[in-house]
């Protein structure tokens, strides 16, 4: 017997379309915000109108009386199911409906149940709930010191690794303070030449994934599933069941596709409530934001970040950092991003004195959390703009100073974990080629000037994780495979089929993916932070080559030579006599990971490894009104070998777009707590007028030693050099320094002003 076709050519490497893509195109795909289930009830939330408040008496009357509302529920019955409803994945500081007090405008405080969902919003519209004011404080930095305390009490979750090292805490709006030394700090300042200072500070922001978040829950006999829009389902699994008090198998998490995540869709956001409402009722329950809601759920750090730098003969010898993170009123996931994202401030650059202070901090403003880039856009925009503003201090140009600094194969970053596998002067190099930086520039005239700027920056993995695979060959030679990595739009289950087909020799087509279902598929911990090509994709390597090998026992078990091309079919039908049989692979990855020292930060092994991307534009500055037209984009980003050429340039083009969104216009308007602009007709993301008029995907060429057939994770990267690069392109046209985000017309307009000597408030 023989292989009746030929073996596919290499997967890997091949723009395959995305696997759903018909599915989606067709509406055929499954969405939980499709689902409906017999016996549902839909759930509304009253929530609270002050950023910080005790709750006097709350008055359901009205509410209950209203036809048609099934039951109206508040904390006091949430502890009927769970006497200690506290969630989150660093603190245990969330609870399921407010207790005692409320800590951010848009808390929910009350539930309302009716089998129409229009019923339940007009009753909870009728609920009265009664505060106490109490001081509310809403800025990063006044929260250090502030009078006003968010939380009483911290208690440490202790779910991940990295962040056993949290401790119970009192009296402090304080979640977490990361401190790294390395080297002398202050004698490289002593000895330098030029000291550069400045302070930069970035805007609140929001997720605004177009599907809005949603989850249900159904009870069944000693047993709950949940159907919920999740990055996370094996984490929802795991802390449902703690908050439950039941075993894992006794909850069943249940995840089709996504319409965008971006992180806002991580932990726990909607499943805790709907779980604790199903089985109050006994009826299955559906809980579906509105897009404003989800302004009042998980955010983007506002941040403000001070930096200061000591150069010597040109090259940067010290670098002295403070970062402040507002978290909002819950910390979510706010204290791995303080040290995670905390450790790079420095740059990707050679400095080997520096001093980082990170702080997580509660405020009374929506909750923050994990927003595609994981806190490095923040960064980057800070140390970019820096970086610019001394190669212009001292009379160098931008690329040129960067490449004197820049930190290369072999270094020790910061934290002292040597640099491998990371392209950052490839990028560099790739993006300054792109623009023929070296070229003559067209500086444009009378009141539009032009001007260019550039920007890079790297990020950590996350780590340490874990995830499992398991890879099913059937008799007839295709395969499924199970894994629990969503694909919420950036083509996941493509890439990880194509990893399969690569391992087995079989088409990308005769793979199928199964999702996400805490029954059926294996753990992983997280869709985040871009570890699913690397992470997962190292797991389903494994699997495949388990697998694998096994096809090849069977093969000399029957007695045929090595290289004898038989077909996993064919080896069946010779073991069974008939199509039958099955081959199971399991695979399991977990990298290597030092936690940093207590005292000093320092670790030889934070991450498995590096994401480098970067941004070159060039703008034109209308000087009469302040706007910013951006010409051209170009976009470079170290992945390692790309799996798929053409999602990873998708994946490049659609990050980069998101962070120019973030740079040049969104921003949450807060009002006392609340959010003045909580809808798309209000906060504006970017369309299809606000695209660059030339945008450019660049991969620039690498080869991740330790990613699955070379590759890591893409989708971040191009986020980082885009606010900088903008930012320092605007200097470069009219010479004004923009030291917050967004770059709004109306800021370019003050500064040009004020350049001038004119407030901008007598200005026409």
């Amino acid at each position: 017997m023989t292989i009746h076709r030929p073996l596919p050519a290499g997967q890997v490497g091949r723009s395959v379309p995305r696997l759903e893509a018909r599915r989606k195109v067709t509406g055929r795909a499954e969405y939980v915000h499709n689902l409906v289930v017999p016996g549902m009830l839909h759930t509304k939330v009253v929530r609270s109108t002050v950023p910080h408040g005790r709750i006097l008496s709350i008055d359901t009357a009205a509410a209950e009386a209203l036809e048609g509302v099934y039951r109206v529920v508040t904390a006091d019955d949430i502890r009927t199911v769970v006497p200690d409803p506290w969630y989150g994945p660093a603190f245990h500081d969330q609870p399921v409906l407010a207790i005692d007090k409320v800590r951010h405008v848009g808390e929910p405080v009350v539930a309302v149940l009716a089998e129409d969902p229009y019923v339940a919003a007009e009753a909870a519209q009728l609920v009265v709930v009664e505060y106490e004011p109490m001081e509310p404080v809403f800025d990063e930095i006044e929260a250090m010191t502030s009078t006003a305390v968010v939380h009483e009490v911290l208690k440490p979750a202790g779910t991940f690794p990295d962040l056993k090292h949290l401790v119970g805490r009192r009296d402090t709006n304080v979640a977490l303070d990361y401190r790294l030394r390395r080297g002398d700090v202050d004698a490289a300042f002593a000895a330098a030449d030029r000291v550069f200072e400045h302070e930069f500070k970035t805007q609140q922001v929001m997720h605004t994934p177009l599907e809005p978040m949603v989850s249900l829950a159904e009870p069944g006999d000693d047993a709950l599933t949940i159907h919920t829009a999740s990055q996370s389902p094996s984490f929802v699994r795991i802390e449902i069941a703690r908050l439950l008090g039941w075993p894992e198998n006794r909850v069943r998490v249940k995840v089709p596709y996504l319409g965008g995540g971006f992180g806002a869709k991580l932990y726990i956001k909607l499943e805790a409530l709907v779980a604790c409402l199903a089985l109050l009722t006994r009826r299955p329950v559906k809980w579906s934001l509105t897009m404003e809601e989800q302004f009042y759920t998980i955010t983007k750090h506002a941040s403000t970040f001070r930096i200061a730098s000591a150069v010597k003969d040109g090259h940067v010898t010290g670098r002295r950092c403070e970062v402040f993170w507002n978290g909002g009123a819950y910390a979510d996931i706010g204290p791995r991003v303080t040290q995670k994202s905390g450790f790079t401030a420095p740059g990707p650059y050679d400095i080997d004195n520096v001093a980082i202070d990170s702080y997580a901090l509660y405020t009374n403003r929506p909750p923050a959390g994990a927003l595609r880039g994981f806190g490095i856009p923040q960064l980057v925009w800070a140390y970019e703009s820096h970086t610019d503003l001394i190669a212009r201090g001292l009379g160098v140009d931008p690329v040129a100073f960067r490449r004197r600094n820049i930190l290369r194969e072999g270094r020790p970053q910061a934290t002292g974990t040597v640099l491998r596998d990371a392209a950052i002067e490839g990028v560099l190099d790739d993006i300054a080629r792109r623009m023929d930086w070296d070229k003559p520039f067209d500086r444009g005239s009378g009141t539009t000037q032009r001007g260019r700027g550039i920007a890079v920056g790297f990020k950590a993995s996350i780590a340490p994780t874990t995830s499992v695979a398991i890879v099913n060959v059937a008799a007839d030679g295709s395969a499924n495979l199970y894994l629990s990595t969503v694909d919420m739009g950036q083509g996941s289950d493509t890439a990880m089929a194509q990893i399969v087909a690569e391992t087995l020799a079989l088409r990308t087509e005769d793979v199928k993916v199964v999702h996400p279902d805490t029954d059926v598929t294996p753990y992983d911990m997280a869709t985040l932070g871009s570890r699913s090509t690397f992470h997962a994709g190292n797991a389903v390597k494994l699997a495949a080559e388990h697998a694998r090998d096994q096809i090849e026992a069977l093969a000399k078990s029957l007695g045929l030579p090595p290289g004898s091309n038989y077909g996993p079919a064919d080896l069946f039908k010779k073991k069974y006599g008939m199509q039958a049989g099955n081959i199971i692979g399991v695979g399991t990855y977990i990298p290597d990971y030092k936690s940093p020292a207590p005292e000093t930060g320092l670790s030889d092994n934070v991450t498995p490894f590096w994401m480098v991307g970067g941004t070159g534009v060039e703008i034109e500055v209308d000087t009469e009104t302040g706007h910013v037209r951006i010409l051209r984009m170009v976009n470079a980003c170290d992945v390692g070998r790309p799996l798929n050429p053409k999602i990873v340039e998708t994946q490049i083009s659609g990050a980069a777009l998101m962070q120019l969104g973030f740079t040049m216009f969104e921003n949450m308007d807060l009002d006392g707590g609340q959010v003045t602009n909580a809808s798309l007709a209000d906060y504006k993301i970017p369309g299809m007028h606000d695209v660059p008029d030339e945008i450019e995907s660049l991969i620039t060429e690498a080869e991740q030693h330790s990613g699955p057939y070379g590759a890591k994770g893409v989708g971040e990267s191009a986020t980082f050099g885009v606010s900088p690069a903008i930012a320092n392109a605007i200097h470069d046209a009219v010479g004004i320094r923009l030291t917050a985000l967004p770059l709004s017309p109306e800021a370019v307009f003050r500064a040009l002003r004020e350049a001038e000597g004119n407030t901008g408030t007598d200005a026409k």
